[in-house]
Order: C-alpha cells, then structure tokens, then sequence
C-alpha cells in the first residue's frame, strides 16, 4: 500500500520562541543544548540549568511534552529525541529544529520514528550545506516529506517500533549491567590481591624490543590523500577502532605495501594495547590475535608489553582504576579531558598483580566478555530488524488491516521477528484475536 507523502511542515504546530536574558534576567531554566541529546539512545540525558541573565544566544525555543528534536547541525550523526513531559517547559538551542505535532494530523510517537529511518537521515545528509560543518535549515526538515497513512494506522505502526525500540533498550541496559560487572569484578579482584602487589610505572612494563611506546606517524610522514580503498593493503588504526574501549574494525583505511616499507616502526601487534590520545582521550583496546598487518595513526598510543603484564590487566588498570583514571585527567564525570599524550601514559603509577593472579582475572573477564559478544550479536541483530521493519512499515508494507493493535498484539509481532517467524503472519494472528473478541 503506498500511502500519500505530505512535507513535515503541514503537519506541526508552530512554537514560541523568548529571550531569558531580557523575559527572566533572575529566573534559571532548563536548557537542551546539542550536546544534551544521546545519539545512540535518541532521548534527551539531561538539561544544563541557567540563569536567564546568563543564557547562551540559542537558547531560545520553548518545548512541550511530545515535541520531536531534529539537530540540524551534522544530520548524519541523526541527533534526534522525542521530548518527554519532565522537560515539558525546558529551553531548546536554535540547533534544533523542533516539531511539535497536530495531533489532529499526526501521532507524535510515528513521526518520531520518522526521523530516525534511514530514509530521513540520508535526505537530511545529501540537503546539509557547509563543508566543514554541515547543516540544514529547519526549512529544510520541514519540506522533508513523510508518508501519511490514517491516524489508526499510524499509531499501529508506532506501537510496533515502540515495542522492537524497547527491547533495544533492555539490551543495552544488560550490556550496561556486563560492563559493571567487567568493573566490579577488577576492583574485587585488585583488593583481594592488594597485599601482594607491587607499585609501577606503565613503562616498567613495556617490552623495547619491538619498538615499546609509539604513536603513529605526524604530518607529511603520511597524508590522507595516501590511504587507498584496498582491502589488500595495509590497515592503518585509527580511533574508531578503539573507543568503545575494546577492539573493532571499523572505519578501515589501508596504505600501500611500498608505502609501509616507509613506516614499518608503526607496526602494531596482536596484545598491544592503544590507547586514544586525541579526540574521545583515555579509550583502551587490545589489538586481537587475528589482526592483519597494521600501523597505527597519531591519534593512538601503542603499547607491546613485556611479561610482566598482560594486556587485559592493563587495558582494565587503564579502564577502571580510579585513581589511574585521575591521573589521567578524568573528570568527575569519567571523562579523560584534552592533553593525554605519551608521556603521561608512559608515568601512570598503580599496583601490579603476580602474573597468576591477572591471568585469574582475565579468566573472569573472559567468562563476561563471552555473554557480552552474544548480547552484542543479538543487539546487532535486532537493531537490523528494527531498520528492516522501519522501511517496511512506511512503505505500507505491513498488513495491519483494519482491527486495532495492542500492546500484546506488539508484542506478538516483536517476538515474531525475534524467532523469526513472517511479521505479516504474526499480524494476521493479532488480527484473528481482534476479530473474536468484537464477537
């Protein structure tokens, strides 16, 4: 079924705007700048509070409950959130585009999940102006178009991306609960110990043979123009491949073999641990045991070890101890300011573990790391399915028919898409149960 597609502007309400400064000089407010929205978890984390006097000059539109944020700043990075009522009356920067939806038109839960399709975010994308800040007007967002089936439907499709986004929501929490287990478990584990260790330095631990403590090559040593897309070349190491404090291959950029001859002393090896110096500072990962051969760029700190440390102590040490984490510069809220470089990682003081006691550890760690890659992969998986389901829903590929759909008949769907049955069939069983019961 394809259903007609009218812009965003036709059918949101326009909303007020003041100035603190000069309407509340004395009063505080809430403030939801750029950086208060999780692009990950598309909700709204916190509001910064401010005196009126003191406003930033975006601090302008006035939120209600049920408002869509669109960050019209960077659109790919989708920085979207739906507005829930306990910031009802909080301040939103001109950074955003707000839509406030007639409810007479619109469900205000569909056209959120609107604007987290693929579909809206790579139109958004292709329309942003500014190379080196991209952007979009809030002109632009509202002649986006959205497909518009009736109200029914639309709150149908609504209830079953709620359902699949909630189960999201429940894996990253038990992945959240992993990570605080991976912590608890060191901290447990270094008190236990404690009697036994030794004070160090992270370059008592450092083996110079092959080339110890290095970060990547600087300035004209390599140039962007000189990475090329050949899977066959030499992978270079960047920071993506390392902020989610563990490994990953992500953003793969490769060099030339004749080029790596240039810059062999860069070479990474399986157990280095890297460490991020520029950008998000202070994220650990071990480089694993299947990696090809590597250099690493100078955003990242290398380190080959010698045996007196394991990679998985340190990359923990370097992870969870507090007070390395303050010596590193952490914030109150965990966060490793600007500023880390070698020099301060290479003179990181704290307690050395007998190599039995961390090769116990990392057995744990292990045994954690193991429901974390399975909770992973399913995450992964479902975060597929809900794309899948978001495109199908709007292109009106669904059968949801003419009978309402519940909370359980969501449900119903949700579970079908996990094991994975056809989610019109599981529709069509919604559709049975809606039908008996209306006799």
């Amino acid at each position: 079924m394809t259903w007609e597609r009218v812009p965003i502007g036709l059918v949101v309400l326009p909303i007020k705007r003041w100035n603190p400064a000069k309407a509340a000089p004395d009063d505080e407010f809430d403030y939801i700048d750029l950086s208060s929205v999780d692009k990950e978890t598309k909700k709204i984390t916190e509001a910064a509070k401010y005196i009126g006097s003191e406003a930033p000059n975006r601090a302008q539109q006035l939120v209600k409950g049920n408002d869509i944020l669109v960050a019209t700043v960077r659109p790919n990075l989708n920085g979207v959130a739906f507005v829930e009522d306990e910031f009802n009356g909080a301040t939103a920067s001109t950074g955003y585009c707000v839509s406030r939806p007639d409810i007479s038109k619109i469900d205000s839960r569909y056209l959120f999940h609107w604007v987290k399709t693929k579909e809206f975010i790579e139109d958004m994308t292709k329309k942003a102006t500014g190379a080196n800040y991209p952007a979009v007007s809030d002109s632009v967002v509202k002649a986006s178009e959205i497909p518009l089936p009736p109200l029914p439907i639309q709150r149908r499709i609504a209830a079953v991306l709620d359902e699949v986004d909630a189960l999201r929501q429940k894996r990253e929490r038990s992945i959240e609960r992993l990570c605080q287990l991976r912590e608890a478990t060191y901290i447990n584990h270094l008190q236990q110990h404690q009697g036994s260790s030794q004070q160090v330095k992270v370059s008592d631990l450092i083996n110079p043979s092959k080339g110890g403590m290095r970060t990547g090559p600087f300035g004209s040593q390599l140039l962007h123009s000189e990475f090329v897309d050949d899977p066959d070349g030499i992978m270079v190491l960047g920071i993506d491949n390392a902020v989610k404090n563990r490994f990953q291959y992500a953003g793969e950029r490769y060099i030339t073999a004749e080029k790596y001859t240039k810059l062999k002393r860069y070479t990474v090896y399986p157990g280095d641990v890297l460490v991020t110096i520029m950008g998000t500072c202070g994220r650990v990962a071990i480089v694993p045991d299947d990696i090809p051969t590597a250099i690493n760029t100078k955003h990242l700190c290398a380190m080959t070890l010698n045996e007196r440390c394991l990679p998985e102590f340190l990359h923990a040490t370097l992870t969870y101890n507090p007070d390395v984490l303050r010596q590193m510069g952490a914030s109150a809220r965990g966060a490793i300011m600007d500023g880390l470089n070698m020099g301060i990682i290479s003179n990181l003081e704290f307690p050395l573990l007998s190599i039995a006691a961390q090769q116990e550890l990392k057995n744990h760690f292990d045994e954690i790391d193991t429901l974390t890659e399975i909770t992973n992969a399913t995450q992964e998986h479902e975060a597929q399915l809900l794309a899948s389901l978001q495109a199908r829903a709007f292109a009106g590929e669904l059968e949801f028919g003419a009978w309402e759909l519940t909370a359980q008949d969501a449900q119903t769907f949700t579970e079908a898409l996990i094991n994975p049955a056809s989610p019109n069939d599981a529709l069509r069983e919604a559709a049975g149960r809606s039908k008996e019961s209306l006799g």
